[in-house]
């Protein structure tokens, strides 16, 4: 890790703020003409992997639900949010803003936005790259220099879109997939046993001795057996944005509110609403059958195809 890395995340997050500041007052001040935001249930302390198969949304409209955008946008402290809620969820807030602005203030958003969304790009790469921290390593490390910052906030970017037909929102499942080789995996365990951490509720032993055990499960099997990480990721909610010029519909993942510009003359576009989520009564269009797999390393969501 470089010497300057910590002092070039200050300055980036220095960055973010600053400009984020500017982009709420802009946003704040503007012409609102309608808005709708959807509040979801929090994830609080210790249910960060546990199944929602029910969520109930709560819709704001107006200039309240601009206020909870703008409060949104700047969320990045666990010092803005309830002692229960938890620090390893980022906090979602499905919507979109239309507002109505000059050619002169469009440019001005899409410049702010521009700059604050590689702002936080970079700082995602100083600390997922540049940092040469495991994932386990990255929550101490940051806390330890930036109390209270919530990581997934700060990556979250941010969107300014120019008018639209209609923009409808959804519900998505899926699950994070990545393979990894036999070597990949105790190179991965070996670095974890190497930083000589614990993790609670574990003494530093007993931590290690857990990585060992994992470590040794691994290294019985043969050279070709075939790993992978398999993540649920909690459903998230999803836009469907419709230009009927292009006849084309883009779709976008939507954990934050959408600001829409548009000049005078232009169409205000049609904003629907976010349902409750109900997990039985989803409808997959396609399910592939997944290979038989079993779970090796829980922590890890490591599993072994059969």
């Amino acid at each position: 890790m470089r010497y300057t890395l910590v002092e070039e995340m200050r300055e980036t997050l220095a960055i973010i703020e600053s400009q984020l500041a500017k982009f709420t007052e802009h946003v704040g001040r503007a012409k609102l003409t309608t808005a709708r935001v959807f509040v979801l249930p929090p994830t609080l302390k210790g249910d960060e992997l546990t199944p929602t198969p029910t969520l109930h949304v709560e819709q704001q409209l107006g200039q309240q639900a601009r206020q909870l955008a703008l409060q949104h946008f700047s969320h990045l402290y666990l010092q803005q949010q309830s002692e229960r809620q938890s620090t390893r969820s980022a906090t979602r807030l499905p919507g979109a803003l239309c507002i109505q602005v000059t050619q002169e203030e469009r440019d001005e958003l899409n410049e702010l936005s521009t700059t604050i969304n590689r702002a936080k790009q970079h700082f995602q790469q100083l600390i997922t790259v540049d940092s040469e921290l495991t994932s386990a390593e990255r929550f101490p490390f940051v806390h330890q220099h930036f109390p209270g910052l919530l990581t997934l906030n700060v990556y979250r970017s941010l969107h300014v879109l120019p008018s639209v037909d209609s923009v409808n929102f959804g519900w998505a499942n899926k699950h994070v997939i990545k393979r990894l080789s036999r070597q990949q995996v105790i190179e991965q365990l070996e670095k974890s046993l190497n930083a000589k951490r614990a993790r609670a509720p574990w003494t530093r032993e007993e931590w290690a001795e857990r990585v060992n055990e994992e470590l040794r499960l691994i290294q019985q099997f043969p050279q070709d057996v075939r790993l992978k990480i398999k993540r649920p990721v909690k459903v998230q909610p999803i836009v469907r944005l419709w230009q009927s010029a292009q006849q084309k519909q883009t779709q976008h993942a939507c954990p934050s509110p959408l600001i829409i510009t548009y000049l005078a003359g232009e169409t205000l576009p049609e904003l629907g609403s976010l349902l409750d989520y109900d997990e039985e009564n989803v409808a997959h269009r396609h399910k592939p059958d997944a290979h038989p797999a079993t779970l090796v390393i829980p922590r890890l969501w490591l599993w072994k195809e059969d």
